[in-house]
């Protein structure tokens, strides 16, 4: 009973150890001005999920309208839905850890990719660079590249 009992304590404080040292978990805002396409503002909260991780945000476009969107996906590159206003009208995303400070990803819409891209953390811990490419659901062909700043 107290070797079971070691074998859970040792798997909560293993949780608790990677939701602290995972580069990616946290509260992320946009720097405006160094990204592209233009935004107002826009918030990204990351947590630690069993296998993967849970991402919700919230922008302002530069025209002001809002955009609301969040997923939870492991990091097995398969697709996971989106819930809200996902980036290009995709309807689910894949996500791959490609180092310990690097996930890879595709959008999906209708079974098909119709974007990827990068986020990569900095060394130190407190900028991502989000780096993406796509199609919207118009077919038009967007580009982007979002710095933020962890809180």
């Amino acid at each position: 009973m107290a070797i079971a009992a070691l074998f859970v304590l040792s798997l909560v404080s293993l949780g608790t150890v990677r939701a602290q040292t995972d580069p990616f978990t946290g509260t992320w805002k946009l720097n405006t001005a160094k990204s592209t396409p233009a935004r107002k503002s826009e918030t990204r909260l990351v947590e630690s999920s069993p296998n993967g991780l849970k991402v919700s945000v919230n922008r302002t476009n530069a025209d002001g309208t809002n955009q609301q969107y969040s997923y939870t996906a492991n990091l097995d590159g398969k697709a996971y839905p989106f819930v809200g206003d996902a980036p290009y009208g995709a309807d689910s995303v894949s996500v791959t850890l490609g180092s310990s400070n690097t996930l890879t990803f595709k959008l999906w819409r209708g079974g098909k990719v119709i974007g990827s891209g990068s986020y990569v953390i900095s060394a130190d811990g407190k900028t991502g660079t989000l780096k993406s490419t796509g199609t919207d659901a118009k077919g038009v062909k967007l580009e982007g590249v979002s710095i933020y700043t962890k809180q």
